[in-house]
């Protein structure tokens, strides 16, 4: 893929939801895609995201991407991200990722409390859409960067930033 071609490419439309326990802790789930990359063994943990459909609300894919990645129905979603935060693909996975669509995502991210019980929590996907995640756990806000993958490092660390004062206010 050139970087010509590259920058051709759209950003994919998606959400993201960051899942709060009434600690004040965040949900992470670990990939189960993990693979070797340049960027190192590719361990990585992420909050759960998805594409926005085709005329859909970003509040209303917020609520089905986090259904269809962990199993959670019992929360509510009590904040927005002010801006729409973008990522770039690092370039070995520009023409491969989303079957070579686009160059990045595009995110409107949410905050959610979680109002359920952690046996509600199922990883094991829903019908039409398998399971993204092989782990979970609750992990503080602070230590979200260094969980995610480098490429969307600065994405976790600018919604650490701008979510930190919300969540302090869920800490039981």
């Amino acid at each position: 893929m050139t970087d010509e071609t590259k920058s051709t490419l759209p950003y994919r439309p998606c959400v993201g939801v960051m899942l709060v326990n009434p600690h004040g802790l965040v949900f992470v789930g670990r990939r189960t895609d993990r693979q070797d990359t340049t960027e190192g063994r590719g361990d990585w943990w992420q909050m759960p995201q998805g594409g926005i459909d085709p005329g859909e609300a970003p509040d209303v894919a917020a609520r089905r991407e986090l259904y269809e990645e962990t199993g959670v129905q019992s929360a509510e979603l009590i904040g927005e991200s002010r801006d729409w935060y973008h990522y770039d693909l690092p370039a070995e996975l520009v023409g491969i990722a989303w079957k070579g669509r686009y160059c990045g995502q595009r995110q409107k991210w949410f905050v959610a409390r979680f109002d359920g019980e952690e046996s509600e929590i199922d990883l094991d996907g829903r019908p039409d859409h398998d399971a993204e995640f092989d782990a979970w756990q609750w992990v503080a806000l602070e230590t979200l960067p260094e969980l995610i993958v480098p490429f969307k490092r600065d994405v976790y660390t600018r919604l650490v930033d701008e979510f930190a004062p919300l969540v302090q206010t869920l800490r039981s």
